[in-house]
């Protein structure tokens, strides 16, 4: 507790609680900003702590990278356009329900589970951060390579539909992995002379291709149908009612326990990221849904406009900012890339994280960890005053012209990360791909998921195979790696108990079919 008050000891002095509350904003509205993402942003705002004191710099940065993984799921569910790479799967049911009109209620959903994600995740931070790097440091790369067979698995879980489909969309997103060096042997694959392929496909751009630039194709196939068929042209959704009501209250509380639960799992694991996090959680999200509420009267589907799928990202992203600096602040190993800025940031003012951050810099170390739990806390009423603001702002364009800003603003965002032509490139051809994937019905999440995790899962492979000597057992190993096998059978289950469900249902309509005749 003397370590708990000596943070906010130092937090509540007026100018550091002043620039995080401005960080808090600032990362707000920038995440609001489709094509922009949190790396850029933590990235823009270094040079200007730099001459700040280390408190102040250091509140400002962790307003920032709280804030603007919130921010993004703003444009994600108004214009369908995700303003962070962590509001991905908040696109799909909250564009849903604002397409409804229930803008408000969606924002607010994506905003409170936000804040119930992210004090979960600072309190666990603050509580349980020495047990929770003990269990980070038995992670090798045995136990990695489970870990994104794991997340991979979770994609039986976004196959709606053709499962077929799925697969394929998944191994296209591992097949674009492999493209640049080989993380392995260090020798280039599929970059075909280019050098701009050498380090692989730009993720940044192709993020906002496979999004924005897809969605500016949606937009302008709309225009074109409303003028063949001399239909009034589709408003914005307006925003409404912010209000959430008890009942739906209590029904989201154990999506965000469980979503908030799995952030801070894969947070405090080093470079599992994010994306890893939200796909997890969306997917036992769904699977909650389908048990208890699909098919009742008046419910959405599942990818409709259901509550839990906006729910159980935001909570996830936002559980994974503050366990992911677990690791950064106990071992000095970033748990993602955005942590890993805050390792820049630090160094500026001669501060090295790790066990000595501790003892040397113990009135720092406390403080970054209350700053984490305020952050949430003033981000709550300050998500509501940038929604209304920035919404009267940006959704009061006319579509016509709100197109060309999508434009904009997404090859603004692709051309930023690096200042390369070619970017813009990358961006223009993911969108295609993925409206084309749209139209022949492909779901775009597998490819995605493969895409993140396919880089690490080859090089924990190569490395455990070599480190056991090509032994494949090493993976099922129950008492060298509990861990990894545990995580194993969790992924086979996640393929076995959809098939067993069909069974069951097959086996149900035939003894249906049985008892009529």
């Amino acid at each position: 507790m003397d370590q708990i008050a000596l943070g906010f000891s130092e937090l509540l002095q007026p100018a550091v609680l002043m620039m995080l509350t401005i960080g808090v904003f600032a990362g707000l509205v920038v995440g609001s900003i489709p094509g922009v993402n949190d790396n850029i942003a933590f990235a823009v705002f270094i040079p200007f702590s730099f001459n700040l004191p280390a408190e102040q710099a250091l509140a400002l940065m962790v307003g920032i990278y709280c804030a603007a993984a919130a921010g993004g799921a703003i444009p994600a569910i108004m214009i369908r356009v995700p303003g962070t790479a962590s509001a991905l799967l908040t696109t799909i049911n909250g564009n849903a329900m604002a397409r409804k009109g229930q803008a408000g209620q969606a924002l607010s959903i994506a905003m409170v589970s936000s804040v119930v994600g992210g004090l979960l995740s600072a309190l666990v931070l603050l509580v349980f951060a020495p047990a929770l790097a003990k269990v980070a440091l038995r992670f090798g790369y045995v136990e990695n390579a489970a870990l994104t067979i794991l997340g991979l698995s979770s994609v039986v879980g976004l196959l709606s539909g053709n499962v077929l489909k799925g697969v394929i969309s998944a191994m296209l997103g591992l097949l674009i992995s492999t493209i640049g060096y080989s993380q392995v042997t260090g020798y280039p694959r599929y970059t075909f002379g280019s050098i701009n392929l050498i380090e692989g496909i730009p993720f940044v751009p192709m993020l906002v291709g496979l999004f924005g630039v897809a969605a500016v194709f949606d937009l302008l196939r709309d225009q074109a149908q409303e003028r063949r068929e001399n239909t009034e042209a589709e408003k914005l959704p307006e925003i409404g009612s912010m209000r959430l009501g008890r009942t739906l209250i209590r029904r989201l509380i154990p999506t965000w326990l469980t979503s908030a639960a799995i952030g801070n799992f894969i947070g405090v694991l080093p470079g599992a990221g994010m994306l890893m996090a939200i796909y997890i959680a969306y997917d036992q999200a769904g699977r909650r849904f389908r048990k208890h509420f699909a098919g009742r009267k008046g419910e959405a589907k599942w990818d409709e406009g259901a509550p839990e799928g906006i729910a159980a990202p935001e909570a996830a992203n936002n559980a994974v900012t503050a366990s992911s600096m677990v690791p950064l602040l106990s071992l000095g190993i970033p748990g993602n890339s955005t942590s890993a800025l805050f390792i820049g940031a630090m160094a500026l003012h001669g501060l090295v994280p790790g066990p000595l951050l501790f003892t040397q810099h113990a009135d720092i170390a406390w403080m970054i960890m209350v700053a984490f739990l305020a952050c949430n806390i003033i981000m709550g009423p300050a998500a509501y005053i940038v929604i209304r603001t920035v919404s009267r702002v940006i959704f009061s364009i006319p579509k016509n012209v709100m197109v060309g800003v999508i434009v904009l603003l997404c090859l603004l965002g692709a051309y930023s990360d690096g200042n390369n032509l070619f970017n813009i490139w990358v961006a223009l051809g993911a969108g295609a791909v993925a409206y084309l994937m749209k139209i022949a019905n492909i779901p775009l999440g597998p490819a995605i998921l493969g895409l993140v995790l396919g880089g690490q899962m080859e090089a924990s492979i190569a490395n455990s195979l070599s480190i056991s000597r090509g032994d494949w057992l090493v993976f099922i190993d129950p008492v060298n790696h509990p861990i990894s096998a545990i995580m194993l059978l969790a992924a086979l289950l996640m393929w076995v108990a959809p098939a067993l469900r069909g069974l069951r249902h097959m086996r149900a309509n035939r003894f249906a079919k049985g008892q009529r005749s």
